[in-house]
């Protein structure tokens, strides 16, 4: 990553070729050894790591893709369950006992039974049991279970749309891109909407209490309470809104607002190069906190599937523009 932050190529190789076998496997070193190896003029070798990484439905399997110059088709290549496969995964006993526990309010019960029942399930009964739970409102089992197919796969169970007739609204009075909001939620809540995370924040777009706070006085919402929070509408128009606010504090630039939704603004200017551009990929993948990381690569990659599968446009923004 040091080396990548100084644009040397040559060092960038050197360290891949160290690593251990299991780790120059890791999607992120086959493609940057691939782009080390096309900066030094041998283009053929990097496309022999490019071509099989860009098969992979993942943020270096994307930013592959883009590289050989191909462009996602992601809702086009979707395989959804069949009616007669959605009822006989609802018959299942335990599908029926993982809906039992959520009517009963069992959180962990549920969750358990819902991964033991799916544990050996095949790609179809996969995509069956990914639908089941979406019709029920359990979008965080089915993004899972969606996400766990192989061969054949329906993303619009990987990329839900909930609650957007209540986000619409909120996404034209703060003008911010709603491929990339969903994108943000998915990676934040799965779509939970009374989710508290072990910091505190809450709801769909995980708030702190002191940024829903300030933000609920910048907005002018009399009588505030934390309760609020976990309100669907609440939620968004605060979430939104302070999403909003660090685009535009951040050159809108949706990588540094990205990062900064999760660890902070002042942080995500710190992490800039004072002294030169950064490539944005560069920038991401040099974020000196794992998670910090980790959540900026998602939620950019989640952006780009929800604007393939939201179809709002014939050329919408590729990850490399997000970046």
């Amino acid at each position: 990553r040091a080396a990548l932050r100084a644009g040397n190529w040559d060092s960038v190789l050197d360290a891949i070729h160290r690593m251990s076998t299991d780790e120059q496997a890791d999607g992120a070193w086959r493609y940057w050894r691939a782009r080390a190896l096309k900066a030094k003029g041998l283009s053929l070798d990097a496309n022999k790591i490019l071509i099989p990484l860009s098969s992979e439905h993942n943020y270096y399997g994307q930013l592959a893709k883009e590289e050989l110059g191909a462009i996602l088709t992601a809702a086009k290549d979707s395989r959804p369950a069949t009616v007669e496969e959605i009822r006989a995964m609802e018959k299942m006993p335990g599908v029926q006992r993982t809906l039992a526990f959520y009517r009963l309010g069992l959180r962990t019960e549920a969750y358990r039974e819902w991964v033991w029942t799916v544990r050996n399930f095949n790609d179809r009964q996969l995509l069956a049991a990914a639908e089941v739970a979406q019709r029920y409102g359990h979008y965080d089992r089915s993004i899972n279970t969606a996400n766990r197919t192989v061969q054949q796969h329906d993303f619009r169970l990987r990329f839900p749309t909930p609650h957007r007739e209540t986000l619409r609204p909120v996404l034209r009075e703060q003008d911010v891109d709603e491929a990339w909001v969903y994108g943000l939620i998915r990676q934040e809540s799965r779509f939970l909407v009374d989710v508290t995370s072990s910091a505190g924040a809450r709801g769909l777009m995980q708030l702190m209490p002191d940024t829903a706070q300030w933000v609920a006085k910048q907005l002018g919402i009399d009588n505030f309470q934390q309760s609020l929070v976990t309100q669907v509408d609440i939620n968004l128009r605060l979430g939104t809104y302070y999403l909003k606010h660090v685009l535009t504090t951040l050159n809108n630039q949706p990588l540094l607002a990205s990062a900064a939704y999760n660890a902070g603004p002042g942080r995500a200017r710190r992490w800039r190069d004072e002294e030169k551009i950064l490539e944005g990929a560069i920038y991401a993948e040099t974020i000196p906190f794992s998670e910090t990381r980790d959540y900026v690569k998602k939620v950019l990659k989640n952006s780009v599937y929800y604007a393939n599968v939201l179809e709002h446009d014939h050329n919408p923004p590729t990850l490399k523009e997000r970046l």
